[in-house]
């Protein structure tokens, strides 16, 4: 199992011969990088950032922000050496073996699916939210509500959250459709998301009160590294991004741009907002009567909130366009609403976007049904892994709050990061001659500290996330050894269309 390490010249044969289409260049590389990362960790998340770690949020961002950096230059060189579709799970199979690259790939269904499946809930919190105040956009609409029962999954009260399980269908649909059309769609929902948040910045760092910074740390640093394991999966669009290589024209230049280029981009953003959140309106968290401060998602903060009538930043469910009313701006803040709406579905597309190409490679390995990498004859994508993940993640989305989908989403990312991390430096010792187009920068040191990095973030996440992890993994051990061992073209010798 450990043995079975499929070599990266017959990885790379074997994507020639069951390939997918090479459209998107740097510039849509970028943008999907944008588009998968700047989002849920700024317009849902921001408040639970928040009641975590207080104004101290800003170093969450960092924290989670420096982690990706270090991870996204080992990506970076992977990602240009093996331009194929797979991401970590191709790096692991090529490097480290049949049954870690399993893990790492069933690790990735955590990290996409799931990730999609929280946004979409985010995203539906904004929708319901626009519907209820449509005569604040226009004095001759009137106001929508729709029934909590319809609106919220069963731990916040409801039945089944219908609006998030339209937008995940909905993006499902649009991946089915093509790459290219789903690029184009995304690159203009990121200028829309770039749009409102430059606003933002601009209305609300000019306001900034160093009073509001004080206490910065009210939970201590455990509450900032508490924030920042939450908040760390609004990162994972380069990762995301590497999946795209298969489809990348001239991947070796492309991809590290791609890659390196959207997390510059989204880290200075998360930190200008966070600052101007802070700065402008508080962000202390709500405390119990111990001083510690209450959990995100609880009745006791559903309480505490509804004493203070939701003034606070921490009991909006709309953080950036609250803040803006609060500062004397609430037309621009509904339409801050209104940008997160239509830019939150291009978070969306890029998790789904990202678990079926896993899952794709993953089939084309063998290790998982063949039927799952048939590409459409007329659209040119994996309709039936994608229709499959869009099931998923629209259960997801149905049934299951945001704060836990995020979190963990964001144990499956750690644990496949951890281990690209830890592929770089093996690989330089074992095929030191390939050709490397983008090399990572004092390797062992950067590896190092991104492997300290993950582990790190992934034991900062609640004991009830670290459990659902292993028992995920243990499930997947026996679906491995059930299924994908014995059906693995690397173990019976074939390829893909082959017989044993």
């Amino acid at each position: 199992m450990f043995g079975r390490i499929k070599p990266l010249d017959a990885i790379l044969a074997t994507a020639e011969k069951k390939s997918l289409h090479r459209s998107l260049g740097a510039f849509q590389l970028t943008m999907l990088g944008v588009g998968a990362v700047i989002g849920t960790g700024i317009f849902v998340l921001t408040a639970e950032a928040a009641q975590k770690a207080g104004p101290g949020m800003m170093i969450s961002f960092i924290i989670a922000g420096f982690v990706c950096a270090v991870a996204a230059l080992c990506y970076a060189e992977m990602a240009s050496m093996v331009p194929v579709s797979g991401s970590a799970y191709t790096y692991s199979y090529a490097v480290m073996g049949e049954l870690v690259a399993w893990m790492v790939g069933w690790a990735l269904v955590l990290e996409y699916a799931i990730a999609a499946g929280a946004v979409s809930v985010g995203w539906s919190g904004y929708f319901t939210g626009m519907l209820g105040h449509l005569h604040d956009y226009a004095d001759f609409l009137p106001n929508i509500v729709i029934p909590h029962a319809l609106a919220n999954g069963p731990t916040a009260g409801g039945i089944v959250n219908l609006p998030a399980m339209l937008i995940a269908t909905a993006t499902t649909a649009l991946l089915v459709l093509g790459t290219t059309e789903s690029a184009t769609v995304n690159a203009v929902l990121v200028v829309i998301k770039i749009t409102a948040l430059t606003v933002f910045c601009l209305l609300a760092l000019p306001v900034i009160k160093g009073a509001n910074f004080t206490p910065f740390m009210p939970t201590g640093f455990g509450g900032v590294s508490a924030a920042a394991a939450s908040i760390f999966f609004a990162y994972v669009g380069f990762d995301a991004v590497s999946t795209a290589a298969e489809e990348t024209v001239n991947p070796q230049r492309n991809m590290p741009i791609g890659l390196i280029g959207s997390l510059a981009i989204c880290t200075l953003f998360y930190i200008l907002v966070a600052a101007g959140v802070i700065g402008s309106v508080g962000a202390q968290p709500m405390l119990d009567s111990m001083g510690h401060a209450l959990p995100t998602g609880s009745t006791a903060l559903t309480d505490a909130c509804g004493k203070i009538n939701g003034q606070a930043v921490v009991c909006s469910k709309e953080a950036l366009a609250w803040t803006l009313r609060q500062i004397g701006f609430p037309k621009i803040g509904n339409f801050v609403g209104l940008a997160a709406i239509m830019a939150l579905p291009s978070v969306i597309l890029m998790m789904i976007y990202g678990q079926t190409r896993i899952a794709f490679v993953m089939s084309r390995d063998g290790l998982l049904p063949a039927k799952l990498s048939n590409v459409h004859p007329k659209f040119k994508t994996p309709h039936v892994v994608t229709i499959a993940t869009g099931i998923f993640v629209t259960v997801f989305a149905a049934f299951f709050p945001v704060g836990l989908l995020a979190d963990v989403s964001n144990s499956g990312t750690l644990f496949a990061f951890a281990m690209v991390t830890i592929a770089v430096p093996v690989l330089r010792r074992t095929d030191p001659d390939r050709p490397r187009p983008f090399r990572t920068p004092a390797v062992n040191v950067v590896a190092a500290i991104s492997l300290i990095g993950c582990i790190y973030l992934f034991f900062s996440l609640s004991f009830y996330t670290l459990l659902l992890f292993f028992s995920w993994a243990a499930f997947g051990l026996v679906i491995y050894f059930a299924y994908g061992k014995k059906h693995s073209h690397v173990g019976l010798g074939t390829e893909p269309g082959e017989e044993a």
